[in-house]
C-alpha cells in the first residue's frame, strides 16, 4: 500500500503516465519514480508480452487478432504491479522470466497493432486503482488521457540500442535493427499527448531523468 506521505504528494485518484519508444529508458525511470513516490509501478509491456507468448506457444498465426485475442482468453492472466516491481502470472505460474525473450521481442509489436489485443490489455490496466506509475506508449494518450501528470521519455536509435545491448545476447546491429523496426510497427502508438512532458534521455544518466520527472510532480524535489 502507498504511504501516507506518498499520497500526500501524490492524489489518491493520482496516475503518472512515461511513454515512449522500446529502450528510451522508461520502464527504469518509471519503476524509480515510483519508489520515490511509494506507489506502485505498472508495466504495461507485461501484459503485451504476455499475449505474445500465449500467442508464440500455441503457435497461433501472430497475424490473426481473432486466434491470439481466443489464445489470451483460454487462461487466467493477471498482472501484478507493487512497489517492488511487476509480476505477470498465467494460469496462477509466474511467467515474468519467460516473456523477454528474443522470439518475443520480434513479435511483441506485431500482436499489439491488434486493436482487439489492445482492448485487452487496457481493459486490465484500468481496472488497476490509483495512485501510481504506468510506462507504456500510449499510456497518455489512450489508456489514461485523462492523466494529470504525463511524460514523453525519447532518445536516438543508437543510444536505445546500446542501452538494450546489454539486455540481450546479440550484437549492436542486430539490436538496433530490431529496435528500428519496432519503432515502425509501433508507429501509430508513439504519438506524444499534447500535454505531456518531454525529455530527451539520450545525454541523461538514468538518476538524472528521474531527477527531472520528480522535479514537476506537485510537491516533489530532484535531489
Amino acid at each position: 500500500m502507498p504511504s501516507e506521505g506518498a499520497l500526500g504528494r501524490l492524489a489518491v485518484r493520482s496516475v503518472v503516465t512515461i511513454d515512449g519508444p522500446a529502450a528510451s529508458g522508461k520502464s527504469s525511470v518509471a519503476r524509480l519514480v515510483a519508489e520515490r513516490l511509494g506507489v506502485p509501478f505498472v508495466s504495461s509491456g507485461l501484459l503485451y508480452r504476455a499475449a505474445t507468448y500465449l500467442a508464440l506457444d500455441a503457435g497461433c498465426e501472430i497475424d490473426e487478432p481473432v486466434a491470439v485475442l481466443g489464445e489470451i482468453r483460454g487462461h487466467r492472466v493477471a498482472l501484478e504491479p507493487d512497489v517492488e516491481g511487476n509480476r505477470l502470472f498465467i494460469d496462477d505460474r509466474d511467467m515474468t522470466e519467460r516473456l523477454h525473450t528474443h522470439e518475443v521481442d520480434a513479435t511483441v509489436s506485431t500482436v499489439a497493432t491488434h486493436p482487439e489485443v489492445r482492448e485487452w490489455v487496457n481493459s486490465r490496466l484500468r481496472e488497476i486503482p490509483p495512485p501510481f506509475v504506468v510506462e507504456g506508449r500510449d499510456m497518455g494518450t489512450v489508456v489514461f488521457p485523462e492523466a494529470e501528470h504525463k511524460f514523453y521519455l525519447t532518445a536516438p536509435a543508437a543510444v536505445r540500442a546500446r542501452r538494450r545491448l546489454g539486455e540481450r545476447s546479440q550484437d549492436l546491429d542486430a539490436v538496433t535493427a530490431a529496435l528500428l523496426r519496432r519503432d515502425q510497427l509501433d508507429a501509430g502508438r508513439l504519438a506524444m499527448a499534447i500535454d505531456a512532458n518531454s525529455i530527451d534521455t539520450g545525454g541523461l544518466s538514468l538518476q538524472e531523468v528521474v531527477a527531472e520527472v520528480l522535479s514537476m510532480l506537485p510537491g516533489e524535489k530532484s535531489g
